[in-house]
């Protein structure tokens, strides 16, 4: 029924919004942006369309209403970050195709431990590193088997004290689901809300977030959450009365050997996955030799030398064109809907009427703003796509900040990294709705679970952008800065 409504919603709305919403101040070409920005926005959280596909409303809407050309539109799909994410996600799918990322998850788990809380750690670390670097979705349906023949393996154990293996599977299931998110938060390109963020300050402002500046920031919260939720999960939210893992080293050591010795295409992948991490970090000292250095560079650069490797067998290559269209290609379109709506708002003059009508909350604490703002962004992204939400509201708190003269990072950051912290529903990420399909878990016991690891990120979140995102990207938190504000 949503959907049906949200389908005739949305074009109702814009029609409704072109012809009689006219106040003063809203120019011919922000009416039009703001009306197509409503029906997509309808048809985003209604999902009366698949939301891929609404992304491309802007460049049917933007040049009919008036808002913006239609050269300028597209080209905003073409944005610099769309190529970053598809230079990324080529070397995630090299690293799923020859199976590096499993034994890297073994022998994460291997090294911490094999008793039953640190083989929950050792899950948790293994989905979150992964998470960093390739999509959260594949992490957690490559985890998920792994996980389930340990909890198999408990459960076939005859020394396994009753129920035992029930609570094990639940807090396993959901410390893959919520690592996986987690581990996202730590990188530019771990979870698409990131490089969404990325592209709209670009667009914006002009202004390049790099992998480096990023990743000081996004690991730091995700070790701190990582963390708690390991703590939070063995120890409150589950009681175990088994602390020993019957049989838990055997079967371990048994999936690694399964694995057999590191082939040839492992070695070849891993070091370009190595040089490609090291060069992200260290490209600003890099660019003292290559200034045109740039992370969308070294990506695709990456990306190329996959498809010219050769592989041991044949005359095939480490990556193969059938192998790279499996990309999500919906994911991509998502960007550039984010990015046509960052421009139209920027361009139209939209924003700064928008920041105008904010400007009766520029006596709000900015503790208290931040706080409704990530508790907002926290909960609505338990119904609606994370992706979604940031690419719909990071245009709106970018004159929100300049009309409450606060640096716009401050809220922008706050929603992004609010986005990935869902936890409570099976629809609220894909890494919730893999382990949901296990078996192990119910409605009720997400909910009860994740409600409380929502509302620590929500605290978590809110220190670290009010007193910590400021200090190590080195800007001035209370003030817009006047050089930004052309």
């Amino acid at each position: 029924m949503s959907k049906k409504v949200g389908l005739i919603l949305g074009p109702l709305l814009f029609v409704l919004t072109l012809m009689f919403f006219h106040p003063e101040g809203l120019s011919k070409e922000a009416n039009a942006i703001l009306a197509s920005t409503i029906w997509i926005a309808v048809w985003w959280i209604s999902e009366a369309v698949h939301i891929s596909v609404t992304s491309l409303l802007p460049i049917v809407l933007f040049p009919l209403a008036g808002g913006l050309d239609l050269k300028t539109t597209t080209a905003a799909f073409g944005h610099k970050y769309v190529f970053l994410y598809v230079g990324g996600f080529t070397i995630a799918l090299a690293i799923e195709k020859w199976n590096l990322h499993k034994r890297i998850a073994l022998t994460i788990i291997k090294l911490i431990g094999t008793d039953v809380t640190k083989i929950i750690l050792g899950f948790m670390l293994a989905t979150a590193f992964m998470s960093m670097w390739i999509s959260n979705t594949a992490t957690s349906v490559m985890m998920l088997p792994i996980g389930m023949a340990i909890i198999a393996q408990l459960k076939d154990n005859p020394s396994t004290i009753a129920n035992e293996n029930a609570i094990f599977g639940k807090a396993l299931m959901l410390g893959i689901a919520y690592s996986a998110s987690i581990g996202g938060i730590s990188t530019l390109i771990g979870t698409p809300p990131n490089l969404v963020l990325a592209g709209v300050v670009e667009e914006i402002y002009g202004i390049e977030v790099t992998f480096q500046q990023w990743i000081k920031f996004g690991l730091p919260i995700s070790v701190v959450l990582l963390s708690i939720c390991w703590v939070y999960l063995t120890r409150f939210a589950f009681s175990f009365k088994q602390k020993s893992f019957p049989g838990g080293a055997a079967e371990i050591n048994r999936q690694v050997s399964a694995l057999g010795k590191m082939s040839y295409e492992e070695k070849i992948v891993l070091g370009v996955f190595v040089v490609t991490a090291f060069l992200w970090v260290t490209r600003s000292y890099l660019q003292n030799f290559l200034p045109a250095l740039d992370d969308t560079i070294i990506a695709i650069a990456s990306a190329v030398a996959l498809f010219i490797l050769p592989a041991a067998a044949g005359n095939s290559k480490i990556m193969t064109w059938s192998e790279a269209v499996k990309m999500p290609w919906g994911i991509i379109l998502l960007f550039g809907g984010g990015m046509a709506l960052a421009a139209g708002f920027q361009s139209s003059g939209l924003a700064e009427w928008i920041g105008g009508q904010l400007a009766s909350l520029k006596g709000l604490s900015v503790v208290i703003l931040l706080f409704i703002l990530i508790t907002s962004v926290n909960f609505l992204t338990e119904i609606t796509s994370n992706l979604a939400t940031t690419a719909m509201l990071l245009p709106i708190l970018a004159p929100m900040a300049m009309a409450l003269n606060i640096h716009p990072y401050m809220l922008m950051v706050a929603a992004t990294v609010a986005a990935s912290c869902a936890f409570m529903l099976p629809v609220a990420t894909p890494p919730n709705a893999v382990v949901f399909g296990s078996g192990y878990l119910r409605i009720p016991d997400m909910v009860k679970t994740g409600i409380w690891l929502n509302l620590i990120s929500i605290f978590l979140i809110l220190g670290m952008v009010y007193f910590y995102l400021a200090w190590v990207w080195g800007f001035d938190a209370s003030v817009f800065p006047d050089d930004w504000k052309g």
